[in-house]
């Protein structure tokens, strides 16, 4: 087992990327406790030290779509390099003023939003290269190894903030924080990217943000994912919110004791990163989910009911077990899920998700205990975690495990007697197909999915129309932005599940469908084919009338 958990380590450049960024987050750690410390001897300290962590977590909602835009549209290692390069700057900077005497509070928190924004970028864009460096079945312990680089960190990173504080001030924190965005900067540089699939060159960016708006909106797949995170974070979270509570009032415990409970959380999580590749072999990922939520359930219980702090102590190891399974599993299943083209916002997506389900979850638990009690708060979470145990009967998670999830550019090339600018749109395609009375229902239901498809790699409407005059000629019609939106759709923004789904439609008609590119005359918006939320059964799009063969 310890050769499977750790198998990613010894594939390629991953290993170095990895302790990079465990450096990274040990350093991250190490400013959050300086900035905090620096903070504590001024007026209103305790406003101004929990705004430090929303400082620092507040980029994150604020710019994970857009950063996974970027990460999609550029070169993900030169755009590390870069994010890097600015968060030593922000790094320098920091130290600087800090040695000056210079640092207010207002400007300390203005830098550590900066350097949250830095981390916002770093996040989706790193997950999203990951595929690279690592073979698909390892993905789930490359997955596991970076929830066990979180919890070293969060044991490491205030640990070592406290000695280097007590010995040689807050300034020496940022400055080691500043050499280890260095320090990943310089792996990156020394990292020869081998050549991946062509992403048929940088899209805009409000429009590669709507396309990965709408792969997530018409992908049952990745809706699925991201409702079951924030179903399990939501109720979950509590443990988190509530916990120091926890320590000093059910236990009465200091300082020291909560950082205990904290470090048998990590432990808890670090164990499950052992035992996540073994579990993955026994169960699917719908009961890997369901048996981390039950013991999560069963440790809130435990926090609700038992004021004998080993007891308490202990029943957090498994806390952080449950917590790392189901998050690290469904992470790995994302990644393995999304395709190249739109695999960093697919990610940012799941980190709005994440983060924005703690950033809500944490205060609305803090005003439930407020008002009702910690121990009604703890049986109220751990019925909510229960409740959502049992929808993965009604909404469980997709089995991606045996999906096709590599490019597949098979479509023929268009051929058109005029050369259309590549911003010319929108574009009308149409696809007509020859299907016998007696397939038409099946035929019918087949296109769901194929409408999906569409929708998901560049469409933005779509309709299923019959020929008025030919009966038994039914016709596919979707609008695409603009020409090159759909060139991307031929060259790389499809999959094999893509071409499955649209090969099982093809079968039921008679003849090849007969493919028309519609291209805008100038004046003129050809749209209105519908929503496109169902088949249709009109006599055609009125404004293209009967399609031909491009």
């Amino acid at each position: 087992m310890v050769g499977t958990i750790w198998a990613p380590l010894r594939t390629g450049y991953y290993r170095p990327l990895w302790l990079a960024v465990l450096a990274s987050q040990v350093g991250t750690w190490m400013q959050t406790v300086g900035a905090q410390w620096q903070l504590v001897h001024v007026p209103h300290a305790a406003t101004l030290v929990s705004l430090v962590q929303t400082a620092s977590a507040l980029p994150v909602l604020l710019l994970a779509l857009p950063a996974g835009v970027l990460a999609d549209s550029l070169d993900r290692r030169r755009l590390l390099i870069a994010v890097q390069c600015y968060q030593f700057a922000v790094g320098v900077l920091l130290t600087v003023l800090t040695v000056a005497g210079q640092m207010t509070p207002a400007l300390l928190l203005t830098l550590t939003f900066g350097l949250g924004c830095g981390a916002a970028m770093t996040v989706p864009t790193y997950q999203s290269i990951v595929p690279e460096l690592v073979p698909r079945e390892q993905l789930p312990s490359a997955s596991a190894l970076a929830a066990v680089s979180v919890n070293i960190a969060r044991a490491i990173g205030p640990a070592l903030a406290g000695m280097v504080v007590g010995r040689l001030g807050i300034a020496p924190v940022f400055a080691v924080n500043a050499l280890t965005f260095a320090a990943f900067a310089g792996v990156l540089v020394a990292w020869r990217r081998p050549s991946t699939e062509d992403s048929g060159g940088a899209e805009r960016f409000v429009a590669a943000l709507r396309a990965g708006g709408r792969y997530v909106r018409h992908s049952p797949v990745m809706r699925r994912f991201l409702f079951r995170v924030a179903l399990f974070i939501l109720p979950a979270v509590a443990l988190w919110a509530l916990l120091p509570l926890v320590a000093s009032q059910r236990l009465g415990m200091g300082a020291g004791g909560y950082g205990v409970l904290l470090a048998a959380l990590g432990a808890g999580a670090i164990a499950g990163a052992f035992v996540l590749p073994r579990l993955r072999g026994r169960l699917s990922d719908n009961g890997l989910l369901v048996v981390a939520s039950v013991a999560y359930t069963a440790v809130l219980v435990v926090l609700a009911l038992v004021r004998n702090r080993v007891v308490v102590t202990v029943a957090l190891v498994p806390a952080g077990t449950a917590w790392m399974l189901a998050l690290s599993n469904v992470n790995a299943a994302v990644q393995l899920f999304l395709p190249g083209w739109v695999r960093a916002r697919g990610l940012a997506a799941y980190q709005v998700v994440f983060f924005g389900g703690q950033a809500l979850g944490a205060p609305a638990w803090g005003l439930v205990a407020q008002h009702v009690g910690l121990v009604e708060s703890f049986l109220a979470a751990a019925a909510c975690t229960a409740a959502g145990v049992a929808t993965v009967r009604f909404w469980p998670l997709h089995d991606t495990r045996d999906m096709n999830r590599e490019p597949a550019a098979y479509w023929a090339p268009p051929r058109l007697a005029v050369e259309p600018d590549p911003d010319a749109g929108p574009v009308v395609v149409t696809l007509a197909y020859t299907v016998a009375p007696e397939d038409e229902d099946e035929f019918r239901a087949a296109m769901l999915p194929v409408r999906r498809s569409r929708l998901r790699s560049g469409a933005v409407q779509w309709g299923l129309f019959r020929d008025g005059e030919v009966p038994d000629r039914l016709v596919e019609a979707y609008v695409v932005p603009t020409w090159q939106e759909h060139m991307y759709q031929h060259d790389h923004r499809l999959t094999g599940t893509d071409q499955e789904i649209e090969l099982r439609a093809r079968a039921l008609s008679r003849t090849d469908p007969e493919v028309a590119h519609l291209l805008p005359i100038d004046g003129t918006d050809p749209r209105g084919l519908g929503s496109g939320r169902g088949t249709g059964g009109g006599a055609g799009d009125t404004t293209t009338g009967r399609p031909r063969a491009g």
